[in-house]
């Protein structure tokens, strides 16, 4: 008996000193708001959350199957307009870099690609100089 009394107090103990739950990421809310931003013309294909976990993860990473001779626009939100330091990378099946939201130094809320070939594409998301390490993606299309 002694021995369970001592456990739960251990336990209760633990529990009362742990450090307190880190903020969650509420990706899907900058999702839906990217969604209502996608150009006429532009067809809403697939959502992405880009949660960094406070800082605690570099890159959150993603594949989709991209078309030939189509035209994709992917599109960062982050709070208001501005991406909060959120970088997204395109690579091609063999990991060369063919789009990306930055710029010559100059992030942008949204980049266009034009595929020219069928297969696996990598989108990978950093964070250069987030605040929040959180956001959405979305990725639309058109022919």
């Amino acid at each position: 008996m002694k021995t369970l009394l001592l456990s739960l107090f251990v336990m209760a103990f633990a529990l009362a000193t742990a450090p307190s739950a880190k903020a969650q990421c509420e990706s899907d809310a900058y999702t839906e708001t990217c969604i209502g931003k996608l150009p006429d013309g532009y067809t809403f294909i697939k959502s992405f959350a880009i949660d960094g976990e406070s800082g605690t993860k570099s890159k959150v990473e993603y594949s989709y199957v991209f078309s030939k001779d189509a035209k994709y626009l992917l599109s960062i939100c982050a709070g208001g307009d501005n991406t909060d330091g959120i970088v997204v990378t395109m690579y091609d099946s063999n990991r060369r870099k063919v789009g990306s939201n930055l710029v010559n130094g100059t992030l942008h809320s949204a980049f266009i690609y034009p595929c020219n070939a069928t297969g696996i594409y990598y989108l990978t998301f950093t964070f250069n100089g987030s605040t929040k390490y959180c956001g959405g993606s979305v990725l639309g299309f058109k022919r």
